[in-house]
């Protein structure tokens, strides 16, 4: 079953609206991709783990989520030091560390629904140009983010069930077995959504439609 990221609480973040939110990382990746200074980025990353922590979860927990983008984030930041000079990479490193963990503040405060309702308020001048169906960016936008915890769970128990029958655990012999299961739990939950309707596709674009007459 798929979990949600989104944490019950009635902190200063939970109070405010989803669409604010979201406008204000969106402005927060741009801002962040033209600033330089260590010293203000690091007080933005500060800020941003701050508001994270914020969420009502507990520190060790609020680590283990972020935990393989923050591995994923060591290792893009050792290869960057042997390709960038160190003022560069330090930069590069800070800016991403303090998206991720301004993201997480958002996800962890705001529930899946009301993300998933302004996704579909932005998109809808795509669907009125036919480029997309009703609902479809919210739908595909919530599924991506249920996903994530299902994954990281999913990879806990690989690694348990490793563990249980003496074997040692390498992300590369996880990651055949992690990926094969994700893609079968994608297209049983594709398929539940077409029996619901939920992407009306039975109703075609207009444009495949004037294709076929």
């Amino acid at each position: 079953m798929l979990t949600s990221l989104y944490v019950e609480g009635r902190g200063p973040l939970h109070r405010v609206t989803a669409g604010t939110k979201l406008a204000g990382l969106a402005i927060a990746g741009v801002v962040l991709f033209f600033v330089t200074q260590l010293w203000l980025l690091a007080v933005f990353l500060f800020l941003a783990a701050l508001a994270y922590l914020t969420a009502g979860l507990s520190i060790r927990e609020a680590l283990r989520r972020i935990a393989p983008t923050l591995w994923s984030l060591l290792f893009l930041l050792a290869v960057n030091l042997f390709l960038l000079p160190m003022q560069d990479a330090a930069v590069l490193g800070l800016r991403i560390l303090a998206l991720v963990f301004a993201a997480a503040a958002v996800t962890a405060t705001t529930p899946l629904a009301e993300m998933m309702a302004v996704v579909d308020r932005v998109a809808r001048p795509l669907e009125k140009l036919n480029l997309l169906r009703p609902g479809d960016a919210g739908l595909t936008f919530g599924l991506c983010l249920r996903f994530v915890p299902d994954i990281l769970s999913r990879y806990e128990a690989l690694r348990e069930a490793h563990r249980a029958r003496g074997l040692k655990v390498r992300v590369l012999t996880l990651l055949g077995p992690l990926i094969i299961l994700t893609l079968k739990q994608a297209d049983e939950v594709a398929s539940a959504i077409d029996a619901r309707g939920l992407r009306g596709a039975s109703k075609p674009f207009p444009s495949s439609e004037r294709h076929s007459s």
